[in-house]
């Protein structure tokens, strides 16, 4: 809302952030974890007196070197990169809560970097007890600079009592902390035993490839063995919405976790397999499997974690697209348009409704929607909604699914961005709701509260074996169908109506009855224009309640000997009664 939205429709952001992010984390966990195999691994070597073991050591200590302080700290910059330009209003704050934890990593960081070029160019030119203390320094300076920046990103998602009294220490040890921590902990050395797999398949030593190859395997299952209960309680931890999400709400979780359940099996298999029982079989062929599955579960978990954060960047302070939850009320009532800094289209008329509906998408949709992309596209979404359907799912479109923000906005702002994606985006003619309600109440009330998300040539198999009664009591317990679903809120007679129109989706013995357009304005003229002026009638009512009129009209003799009670339907009553009422309340 406060900063400029950088737009690539057909790629997203978010797939930006996942991109280089995904990488980063699976080197910089190495860089963790990687420093404390390559001190026992040349403690192996030295207790084995083995020159080879040694040799072998030095030669991972460099491609260990290259991998992590070359390529780690460029995707490290890449991130920070793309995070400002994706979302610039959750990274500033970030950077404003814990701008002393960035600091101190930063100086973790700075002694990370220098232990490690020491470590590499001094191997076997100072004595080993020296040499062992400069890797212990690396790994420590690492483990510490993750302790930082866990508690960072675990703000993110668990900012805890900091929603309440804005502590850096409370913000910082948030709830998720420690088993995030003990996790990352876990992964770090799972991926060190991984890469070492990947050093081992390169030796032409047999006996050093075999040695190092079963050395490695240890690492990634025992890390495995600690990994999974840690893992559990992170997401006992969450709260109870990102606990749901990660437990199967959220089909894109529930999509990710098969991937990251895929990997461990491999991981796991490849660590037995030819870890244990056969580590001849580890060619660079087998390595770069397991490579591969490391990746898809240190991918896997990253993309759960974000998602869990959905509809937030940070959970409870602002959604991802930039609002601050705090801003909600204000942006509903002044209007999204007149309060945003960097939109172009305020005065609000008939001839730009499609630009203006094209920078609410910008704004609001477009930090998880991209068109005819990869992620989240919007159009195959959408291309069975029609613009009032697009209205009414914009209204609750956060209650029917969390993950999503609420639309921040005034109706009529609603009103555009409908018209945007349906108009705009799949070229379909705009109906007037007067018109759909004149011809069918039933049909009205299912674009309004059902063809979001159903196209009504599927619900009507789907109803086949129920009455109209059946239907209309499913549409009160909808919640209990599906998550996704919330019970139907309109008043018993607009209950009725939906379920009516329900039920003749599917083919029946009966045909459905023809609508009738009920016009209160038509009725004032054929019943009571004949000796009553509008005007004076506005004048007459002025006050009264709806109860009140339509009570009236039952008893229209009891005010003139010259007047019957209204006999029309309880459907023309309401629309005449409400007709009146809109008289009394114009004057």
């Amino acid at each position: 809302m406060n900063y400029p939205v950088w737009y690539l429709p057909e790629i997203g952001g978010g797939l930006l952030i996942a991109a280089i992010a995904v990488l980063h984390v699976f080197v910089s966990h190495f860089a963790v974890g990687g420093g404390l195999y390559l001190i026992y691994a040349e403690k192996k070597g030295l207790g084995e007196n083995s020159e080879a073991i040694l040799d072998f050591t030095k030669r991972h200590a460099r491609f260990f070197l290259l991998l992590t302080m070359v390529f780690g700290s460029i995707t490290g910059v890449g991130i920070w990169f793309i995070i400002a330009l994706v979302n610039p209003a959750a990274t500033s704050l970030l950077i404003h809560i814990f701008v002393f934890g960035w600091a101190a990593e930063w100086v973790f960081f700075v002694v990370e970097i220098s232990a490690a070029f020491v470590y590499f160019y001094m191997f076997g030119r100072m004595d080993s007890a020296t040499h062992l203390k400069v890797g212990w320094v690396y790994f420590i300076s690492a483990w510490l600079s993750l302790f930082l920046i866990n508690g960072i990103i675990c703000f993110m998602l668990t900012p805890g009592s900091w929603l309440e009294n804005q502590n850096f220490w409370a913000g910082f040890f948030n709830p998720s902390f420690w088993p995030s921590l003990l996790f990352r902990t876990c992964i770090a050395v799972m991926l060190a035993g991984v890469y070492g797999y990947l050093s081992a398949s390169f030796s032409r030593d047999d006996s050093v490839r075999i040695s190092m190859t079963r050395f490695s395997a240890k690492w990634s299952l025992l890390a495995l063995l600690g990994a999974l209960p840690s893992g559990v309680w992170y997401v006992m931890v969450l709260p109870e919405p990102a606990k749901e999400l990660v437990l199967g709400k959220s089909p894109t979780i529930a999509a990710a976790g098969q991937w990251g359940v895929a990997s461990v099996i491999v991981v796991l298999g490849l660590s037995l397999i030819f870890g244990f029982f056969r580590p001849t079989l580890n060619t660079r062929t087998t390595a770069l499997l397991a490579m591969l599955g490391a990746l898809v579960l240190m991918g896997s978990f990253e993309w759960i974690r974000e998602a869990a954060r959905r509809p937030y960047a940070i959970n409870e302070v602002v959604y991802s697209n930039m609002i601050f939850k705090d801003d909600l009320a204000a942006l509903d009532e002044k209007g999204y348009l007149q309060t945003a800094l960097w939109v172009q289209d305020r005065d609000i008329g008939p001839e730009n409704q499609l630009e203006a509906g094209r920078e609410l998408f910008i704004q609001q949709c477009y930090a998880c929607h991209s068109l005819k992309g990869l992620n989240n596209d919007l159009m195959p979404l959408t291309s069975h909604m029609s613009h009032q359907a697009l209205v009414s799912y914009i209204g609750k479109i956060h209650k029917i699914r969390y993950f999503m923000p609420p639309f921040a906005g005034t109706q009529e702002e609603a009103s555009m961005l409908a018209t945007y994606i349906a108009s705009g985006l799949h070229g379909k003619e705009l109906v007037d709701p007067a018109a759909t309600s004149a011809a069918d109440p039933g049909q009205e009330l299912f674009e309004s509260n059902c063809a979001s998300c159903h196209e009504a040539e599927d619900l009507g198999p789907a109803t086949e074996e129920m009455d109209k009664d059946g239907i209309a009591a499913m549409l009160e317990t909808l919640d209990e169908l599906s998550d996704e679903m919330v019970p139907f809120e309109g008043s018993e007679e607009e209950a009725a109506e939906l379920a009516a129109f329900i039920y003749f989706l599917s083919e029946r013995d009966e045909t459905p009855p023809l609508p009738v357009a009920v016009d209160g304005a038509v009725l004032f003229e054929s019943e009571c224009a004949a000796c009553h002026a509008a005007e004076d009638m506005a004048a007459a009512l002025e006050g009264w309640e709806p109860a009140e009129i339509k009570e009236a009209l039952d008893k229209l003799d009891e005010f003139s000997d010259e007047m019957v009670p209204f006999e029309g339907s309880p459907e023309e009553k309401d629309a005449l009664t409400n007709f009146l009422h809109k008289l009394g309340r114009e004057n």
